[in-house]
């Protein structure tokens, strides 16, 4: 047969091939082509080498690389995949084979303007993209932040910022059975909501061959499609789960003439692997990195002389020696691993993949995620039979509860991981359910999750009709309610003895609708109110430890940051029946005086709010448009209150996936199908996703336009 390549109007790629392998080398070619740079970004990332041509930007991440093992992890994983499932080893060689063959022929701008020539990709190099691309995702930081709180204002502090990370999730997704549709049909909808980067990390994409015809998500670099896809007969969609599955060690190392010891839970030192690496960054000299490794995992945070100043606290248990007989904590300081699955056990799921795009049913879907691992997600599936799928797939270690909470002394026993959780299921409740990154099936497996508001608004909205159609779904995408406003509502509503300036804007805001639309002055107002409320409390003294965080490395700071802690977690610290002695209807008095006088309020939300998406060229900038929503709307625009109005987080895809006629689905992306600049498919979603638009799901090949075909291979 021969592979063919089709695009429709939207410049989406469709693919048809003989084989499943003939198929993925097409995936990886097409890719190649549409997404050049983005590729090389992501395989440098991987490895720990884009500071060789993104410069000094890039170094933090680099060195985290290197240091977490991500590309060692990364071949691992893949060596054990051919020992394991040999035939989905050799589909993923096939894709990088066609992503050698089409980066050897781009054109991509971006090169030339660094001077960088693309690279080959390894058989793994799949795998270390998935790992770097999700290594941060369960939000391991999370836990030097409870250290800080916990040291300076003691535990009962933890819960009072208790938020799903720096920049919050919003990812949403909802199943609605066949009994609530207008087709007789199920429904699943959603919109995964990520860091926006342009180009984006979702590809619409067509994959169909002998075995398989399936529409889907796929995200770059990676073949098949895992997080969103349908077959025809079957669908699938996820949510971050918010699971905790990564651990944090304090480890205690000593330099000896054979190398570095690390002293284990029995008392023991054993040897840890020590190597260096040299990481390459243009402008500028080299840099070396120490990796070590303990029977924890890799040392990401300090070495054998200790970590920053002021965090190597010396605190260790009575009786614990060192060979010479001398209490350890005086010669051995801190330092601090990191322990994640996919370096455990050898395995980051990719298993599952080539199963998925099978798939014909709930029960097959159910299945292939028995096999998933990283990351831990909340998952719903519907097929054409009536089948209904709700449930988490991943894997989280069995260990104890301090080790999901915070840093655990590695010298210490009690503190091993005992096996694997198993992974919940849920149901459906008068014929729908929501996953919002909310408490929810995977409750027993995390520790901080979203706030309940898009969840229960998403359930609402579904309540208020008896049936919906696939072409209703977008109300629910574009819902800017903003529920979590309540709080400090309440206060401005209790305040007198403003002056008139402020007393109009309280009046304003208790009037108005809270819906952050991008052109209500109302929100602007609301905005500025919050941001100058979360200054007031984050500038308190009772706050001034956490004021400079820690010398950890930079790409841990942004879990660090108290502006933004206390943004995020500003409903619980305006509830709290008692705040360190801080009076918060004063601070609330402070923030809406100082806005009323300043007299530079923003015309609209939109003014302010505007999209500020990630590029690996900090150069390349375009005029991004307003937005609508705000972190706990349904139509999560993530700012950082207190912090800046811009938006680096949204929907990075939005999908209805309709189990009636597949041809009735629809989908659109951020930006577009292109990541060429220039390209008439770069930014033609733009318009579409700022309205709440969708594109009609292609599937008819009469409705493509044939680009090349050629014999398989």
């Amino acid at each position: 047969m021969i592979t063919e390549i089709y695009r429709d109007a939207w410049g989406i790629p469709h693919l048809r091939a003989g084989s499943a392998r003939a198929l993925a080398r097409a995936q990886g070619l097409v890719t190649a082509r549409d997404r050049a740079w983005q590729l090389e970004v992501e395989r440098h990332r991987a490895q720990g080498t884009s500071a060789a041509f993104l410069g000094t930007e890039a170094l933090a991440w680099d060195r985290f690389a290197r240091r977490a093992r991500l590309d060692d992890t990364a071949a691992r994983c893949f060596t054990a995949l051919e020992r394991q499932d040999p035939e989905t080893a050799d589909w993923v060689r096939a894709y990088v084979e066609g992503v050698n063959e089409g980066l050897a022929r781009t054109e991509a701008p971006e090169f030339a303007r660094v001077g960088l020539a693309p690279g080959r990709w390894e058989p793994w190099t799949p795998l270390g993209v998935w790992l770097a691309t999700h290594i941060l995702f369960a939000g391991f930081p999370a836990k030097l932040w409870r250290e800080q709180v916990v040291r300076h204002l003691g535990a009962d502090a933890v819960r009072l910022f208790a938020t799903d990370g720096p920049g919050t999730s919003g990812s949403n997704g909802w199943l609605v059975g066949g009994e609530r549709t207008t087709t007789g049909a199920a429904v699943i909808a959603g919109d995964p909501h990520r860091f926006i980067e342009d180009p984006g990390v979702y590809q619409q994409i067509h994959l169909s061959c002998p075995e398989f015809d399936v529409v889907g998500l796929a995200v770059p670099g990676i073949p098949g499609i895992a997080h969103f896809g349908h077959t025809g007969t079957v669908a699938w969609a996820i949510t971050n789960a918010m699971a905790d599955y990564q651990d944090l060690y304090r480890e205690r190392l000593r330099r000896t003439g054979a190398g570095i010891e690390a002293l284990g839970p029995d008392g023991v030192w054993r040897r840890a692997a020590r190597h260096t690496e040299t990481v390459e960054v243009a402008g500028e000299e080299p840099v070396e990195v120490e990796v070590i490794e303990t029977d924890r995992g890799p040392v990401i945070i300090g070495g054998p002389e200790g970590l920053p100043e002021g965090l190597d606290d010396g605190v260790l248990d009575e009786g614990v020696l060192d060979d010479s007989g001398a209490p350890a904590d005086s010669v051995t300081p801190l330092a601090v691993s990191l322990r994640y699955p996919p370096r455990v056990t050898g395995d980051l799921g990719f298993g599952a993949l080539l199963p998925l795009l099978r798939a014909r049913t709930v029960g097959e879907v159910d299945q292939a995620f028995d096999a998933w691992a990283e990351p831990v997600n909340v998952v719903q599936a519907a097929d054409t039979e009536g089948g209904l799928l709700h449930r988490v797939a991943g894997r989280v270690p069995l260990r104890s509860e301090a080790n999901r909470t915070r840093l655990v002394p590695a010298w210490e026993p009690g503190h091993d991981w005992l096996g694997w959780h198993d992974m919940p299921r849920a149901g459906l409740t008068d014929g729908i359910a929501v996953m919002a990154n909310q408490r929810g099936p995977a409750a027993p497996l995390g520790v901080e999750f979203a706030a309940p508001h898009r969840a229960d608004r998403i359930t609402a909205l579904l309540t208020e009709k008896d049936r919906w159609s696939p072409a209703d779904m977008p109300v629910i995408h574009m819902d800017t309610h903003l529920a979590s406003a309540v709080p400090l509502l309440d206060h401005l509503e209790a305040l007198d003895g403003l002056t008139p300036e402020a007393a109009a804007l309280r009046d304003a805001l208790l009037r108005w609708d809270r819906r952050m639309d991008a052109g209500s002055s109302d929100a602007a107002v609301y905005a500025a109110v919050r941001g100058a409320v979360v200054r007031q409390l984050a500038a308190h003294p009772a706050f001034a430890a956490l004021t400079s965080p820690p010398a950890y490395p930079e790409i841990f700071l942004p879990w660090l940051a108290l502006v933004p802690r206390v943004g995020f977690a500003l409903e619980h610290l305006l509830r709290a029946e008692e705040l360190y002695g801080i009076d918060r209807a004063e601070a609330v008095r402070a923030a809406v005086e100082e806005v009323a006088a300043s007299g530079d309020l923003p015309a609209t939300w939109g003014d302010t709010h505007r999209l500020a998406p990630w590029r690996a060229l900090t150069g390349t900038s375009y005029e991004e448009p307003g937005l609508s929503g705000d972190h706990d709307c349904v139509l999560c625009t993530s700012p950082v209150p207190g912090w800046t109005d811009l938006s680096a987080r949204g929907p990075a895809a939005r999908y209805v996936w309709d189990l009636a006629r597949r041809e009735d689905s629809l989908w659109v992306v951020p930006f577009g199908a292109s990541g060429v600049p220039g390209s008439a498919h770069h930014r033609d979603q733009l318009p579409l996703w700022l309205k709440g638009d969708l594109v009609p799901v292609v599937t008819a090949w009469t409705l493509m336009k044939k680009m090349e075909k050629e014999t398989d291979v």
